[in-house]
């Protein structure tokens, strides 16, 4: 049986605490009962498929203002944990200073889903596959652990304990990453290989920071992901730098380093082999990149995110707590809707039984793009997100695009003048992210339409006239 076939593991109450101070409290009252939701991406996933079955409670912590900041204090930046990766991606700061973690969010699935996952929830997770793992791995990045008995703090290097495994207590919850900014003399670089461009867990990844004082490297920082249980540090090829002019004898050098300090897992994925060769090859370019200075060369002057305010949650905290049954509201397309809900029914279910069926549940794991709608004014994966923690929000969903049904929003009439409208499977969510484009820039370039669709398939056939006609609608819209 597929894994939307069977009968997910269902949470018996949902809470919304205002404050830090009540989500301990609801952290300690419940313990290994309760699970933290923020973002969510992960966890409706792993309760879809039976990953984790052992908690009734969910915690949402989207309401606790000062959550979602990114700041510099003093000699060190802090990411709270409501941070998302296209909020990181948006930042100065991290862009700056912290270039492979940038790199590294942007390489996690899709505008829309970076709208919604947060940074710490990938820590948390504990995928060695996790690409914002090993970014921070190497900045060396600590977590702050805080719960009613206080706050303590851990390197991430000694944070996972295996699989999926953390040191954390049930009653902690993760308040903080810190890590120094890197140096001006240091240079890093977040390489990733995939089985496609977007929407990809890592086969292999790597994240690299060089130190240099007069082309000599003084010292390295690298961390390797989706090769061990755990992401893992590849000393043999730090100290195969230092000392070393960044050649390419010295790279080669290295690379091979690197490969022999590692015993890679046979997956789904890739085998052993394969891995082997994925630690060679991302190392050889990405210190070769560092080594011309083309660490930035593919980095976006305007980064896709489709939607304002770099998919930040600041939601206000319309429900305090639901059980099976109570009623939610929000509005949707301008006007009040209102309905019965469950802890954790998807805001796609709750639309589409409030009648509300143009967004489509293709996948249910956020890999289609189908279900595609615009919360408070980001595009979202609609899967991926529970009602409750949309309750008092703005949603726009493909009902909504056009002002009336005979007047059309330019792209829609776009699809139709190009025949770029296929089975109307698909084409909803796809017209939700090219409208949530065009809202955003009303000049793209061909290169930032296929990056703003990437998170959505289209099973009929190819992209080229979805992409014409995106174009074409381009600079219609006010």
């Amino acid at each position: 049986m597929h894994e939307v076939q069977r009968v997910p593991h269902r949470a018996e109450r949902y809470e919304r605490p205002v404050d830090l101070a009540e989500a301990l409290e609801l952290l300690t009252e419940h313990g290994a009962d309760a699970r933290v939701l923020a973002g969510g991406s992960d966890l409706l996933l792993e309760m879809q498929r039976l990953v984790r079955t052992d908690f009734s409670v969910l915690v949402d912590i989207t309401g606790i203002a000062g959550l979602n900041t990114i700041t510099q204090v003093e000699d060190r930046i802090e990411i709270g944990p409501l941070v998302t990766h296209n909020q990181a991606v948006a930042s100065s700061i991290i862009t700056g200073d912290a270039l492979p973690l940038a790199q590294a969010c942007w390489e996690v699935g899709s505008p829309q889903l970076r709208n919604r996952a947060t940074i710490a929830g990938n820590v948390v997770t504990a995928s060695p596959a996790n690409d914002t793992i090993s970014a921070l791995w190497a900045l060396d990045a600590a977590v702050e652990l805080t719960s009613m008995r206080g706050a303590r703090t851990v390197r991430l290097r000694e944070f996972y304990t295996g699989v999926r495994q953390t040191v954390m207590e049930p009653d902690e919850l993760l308040t903080k990453i810190t890590f120094e900014p890197m140096s001006a003399e240091a240079t890093g670089i977040f390489v990733k290989l995939g089985l496609r461009r977007a929407q990809a867990i890592s086969v292999v990844h790597a994240a690299i920071i060089v130190t240099r004082n007069e082309d000599i490297v003084t010292g390295a920082a690298i961390a390797v992901g989706s090769v061990a249980p755990t992401i893992v540090s590849a000393p043999a090829a730090e100290a195969a730098l230092v000392g070393h002019r960044l050649d390419a004898t010295t790279i080669a050098t290295a690379a091979q380093a690197a490969v022999s300090g590692v015993s890679p897992i046979d997956d789904i994925r890739a085998t052993a082999d394969y891995r082997s060769d994925g630690v060679r090859i991302v190392m050889e370019r990405g210190l070769h990149a560092i080594a011309i200075g083309a660490e930035r060369s593919q980095w976006p002057d305007q980064p896709v995110l489709l939607g304002p305010g770099a998919g930040m949650l600041n939601g206000a905290g319309a429900v305090g707590a639901v059980i099976p049954g109570d009623t939610i509201a929000m509005r949707v397309n301008g006007a009040t809707v209102s309905g019965a809900t469950k802890p954790d029914e998807t805001l796609l279910d709750w639309l589409r039984k409030e009648g509300l069926t143009g967004s489509k549940e293709g996948c249910a794991e956020g890999e289609c793009g189908a279900c595609t709608v615009w919360l408070d004014g980001a595009a979202v994966m609609s899967c991926l997100v529970t009602a409750p923690a949309a309750a008092g929000s703005q949603v726009v969903t493909i009902e909504g695009l056009a002002t009336t049904p005979d007047d059309l929003h330019p792209v829609q009439q776009a699809f139709i003048d190009h025949g770029a409208v296929q089975c109307g499977f698909c084409i909803p969510g796809i017209l939700m992210a090219a409208g949530r484009l065009l809202e955003d820039d009303n000049d793209p370039t061909r290169d930032d339409v296929t990056r703003a669709l990437s998170g959505n398939l289209c099973r009929c056939t190819g992209y080229y006239k979805i992409i014409d006609a995106v174009m074409d609608a381009a600079g219609s819209v006010s």
